[in-house]
């Protein structure tokens, strides 16, 4: 499920936006007057990978498992990469979103967020079967 979405130029850099979506991650329900306010750890691919970002996080204590640049392939990251890939593949479904046409900007946010609605709904409803 997405905890958080941005929408930026397509000519924007993944890295510019690590920080603003880690900022973006709501309060999650946690202990009685003690909400989660971070996330634990902040998995990533090679896009990622910059040494500022990664004290910045670890300044707030949150944990980093970004691959890094020029070294081999085989960090076993790509098995929680696969959630994220997971949640693109879903909500390139929406044709809305697969190919946009729309010019202004907040139309095609408002669309991402209905989408990402929808996602959550579809997973916490197939969730209620096994319950």
């Amino acid at each position: 499920m997405p905890l958080a979405i941005k929408l930026t130029g397509a000519n924007r850099h993944d890295v510019t936006q690590l920080i603003p979506l880690v900022d973006a991650i709501p309060a999650v329900r946690g202990k009685v007057g003690a909400p989660l306010r971070k996330p634990e750890k902040v998995s990533g691919d090679r896009a990622y990978d910059s040494d500022p970002h990664r004290m910045t996080l670890s300044a707030r204590a949150i944990a980093t498992e970004i691959a890094r640049r020029n070294t081999a392939h085989g960090s076993g990251l790509g098995v929680f990469r696969w959630y994220v890939e997971q949640a693109l593949a879903l909500m390139h479904q929406f044709k809305r979103l697969r190919v946009r046409d729309d010019r202004d900007d907040t139309v095609h946010e408002a669309f991402m967020v209905i989408a990402c609605a929808i996602m959550c709904w579809r997973r916490l409803h197939s969730y209620d079967r096994y319950f």
